[in-house]
């Protein structure tokens, strides 16, 4: 296997026992089909992960089902309620965008049938603010323009009603349950959630377009129901979004470190393990090349399965069928090798936490910051919301080393719950100035369990611990993860 032990920096050693009770080392996953590569290759089915709907069979466990189409997340039905003495004091989510499109680079060179986008209004349209300001009409792309005298015209282009990527209908009524299922469990149940235009209240997105189209969705899910606030009265709803080379949510900041470590272990990479895998499969690669008239040698297709399984499952989520000549029973040797792949980038080898460290490290830090500005009351915001990507997701499970990796699916969440003791008087006698904190961590809905053994179950882990944990890594402000980009 491969070692980059001379890869992370000083800055980001191993604190010694007595320094430190923080265990910042690599703990792998559990064993299970997920990292069995015989099972991989040689198994059949999907072990009970769901690629075709983003509803559930009848009967089948919410919480506890993996569906690539519509993720499990917190929910009034499902919620782990914490003891009654605690009360929530600050929320973060992250959760990935919701169904969409393939990607352009995914797309085969013929997609059969093609795809269509007209049951959805795409818009880029912006307005300007102030009293004297004028609404702009209401309006929405028709990406099926074609000019007859536009030479790069071909029949699969006139086809098109879709940009790709963008959130589809069912997604947007992912994202609108999503919302509702959220204000379900910290309005309705906490008592915790405020009102929209309130301070306290922020969203986030990337600089990619179908986060926003998400999180207008989720926003209104929250408050735009008849029982619920009017939007139509309310103020515009801020989506705050850092400049795209930055951006630290996506992520897009620069980490020169971060991609070497990862070229040298994962995808593209000479990494035993990896190259295992793409040997192993190779059977699969000449059926799907055969059917999608992908060339053998586009090196881009062939060094994961990220291609491939980004396009059969988005056409699965929307009911499309697969290709001709595609069974499902190739399809779903898709579906495990991708979560194999997610496991050996993510988990299932050591080099893992420290990509995912250097390369989300600095969402880490201010997720760190945010907290502890709201427990010394530095800050008035009390519920944050982020809508990211699958790497957004990976990179917080990787980092969190989650017992089980999977490759976070459509709507995948996270969220961190902050708690206090419901006496504030009491707490401040026992504590003494601000009292103490607990969080707690969801994923999927249920407490998150890691194979850290200073991690373990996230459920009410006293605050200091993670965020000491946080900050061994990552430093305050992110220092070390600077330190950790630059390095050689």
């Amino acid at each position: 296997m491969f070692s980059s032990t001379y890869l992370w920096p000083l800055l980001l050693l191993p604190l010694a026992a007595s320094q430190s009770a923080t265990d910042l080392s690599w703990n792998p996953p559990i064993s299970s089909w997920i990292t069995n590569l015989s099972d991989i290759i040689n198994g059949t089915g999907t072990h009970g992960f769901i690629f075709n709907s983003s509803e559930l069979p009848k009967g089948t466990e919410y919480a506890r089902t993996y569906n690539w189409c519509n993720m499990p997340h917190v929910r009034l039905e499902d919620y782990p309620i914490a003891p009654l003495e605690y009360e929530l004091d600050y929320v973060e989510v992250i959760h990935r965008h919701h169904k969409r499109t393939p990607y352009e680079s995914n797309l085969f060179p013929e997609e059969v049938p093609p795809w269509s986008c007209t049951d959805t209004a795409f818009s880029y349209a912006s307005k300007p603010t102030g009293p004297q300001a004028h609404h702009p009409a209401d309006t929405s792309l028709k990406t099926a323009y074609h000019h007859s005298s536009n030479p790069f015209i071909t029949p699969e282009t006139t086809n098109w009603t879709c940009q790709f990527p963008q959130i589809t209908h069912g997604g947007l009524e992912d994202s609108y349950q999503h919302g509702r299922d959220l204000y379900s469990v910290y309005h309705d149940k906490h008592s915790f959630l405020p009102d929209l235009n309130d301070q306290h209240v922020q969203f986030r997105v990337t600089n990619n377009r179908i986060t926003s189209q998400v999180a207008g969705m989720v926003i209104a899910g929250m408050y735009g129901s008849d029982s619920m606030k009017d939007l139509s009265d309310s103020p515009i709803v801020p989506l705050h979004v850092q400049p795209y080379q930055i951006d630290s949510l996506e992520p897009a900041y620069s980490c020169p470190a971060a991609v070497g470590l990862y070229s040298a272990y994962a995808v593209g990479s000479n990494n035993t393990a990896w190259l295992s895998h793409l040997s192993a499969a190779k059977p699969f690669f000449t059926t799907l090349d055969a059917a999608s008239k992908i060339e053998a040698n586009n090196t881009d297709w062939h060094v994961s399965f990220d291609h491939y399984f980004d396009n059969l499952s988005a056409r699965q989520c929307h009911g499309l069928p697969l290709p001709p000549g595609i069974s499902q029973k190739t399809a779903n040797a898709v579906y495990r090798l991708g979560q194999h792949e997610y496991s050996l980038i993510y988990r299932a080898l050591e080099p893992s936490l420290r990509f995912s460290t250097g390369s989300y490290g600095v969402w880490l830090a201010e997720l760190a910051d945010n907290i502890e500005k709201r427990w010394h009351g530095k800050s008035k915001v009390r519920f944050r919301h982020n809508v990211g990507h699958d790497g957004s997701i990976s990179r917080l499970l990787s980092f969190l080393q989650v017992e089980t990796m999977v490759w976070p699916g459509m709507g995948a969440e996270l969220v961190f719950e902050v708690y206090k003791l419901g006496s504030k008087e009491s707490e401040d006698v026992r504590n003494g100035g601000d009292g103490k904190r607990w969080v707690r961590v969801l994923w999927g809905g249920q407490v998150l369990v890691s194979s850290n053994p200073v991690l373990g179950k996230m459920h009410l882990m006293e605050a200091e611990v993670f965020l000491d944990y946080i900050y061994a890594i990552t430093g305050k402000k992110a220092e070390k993860v600077k330190d950790f980009c630059n390095s050689t």
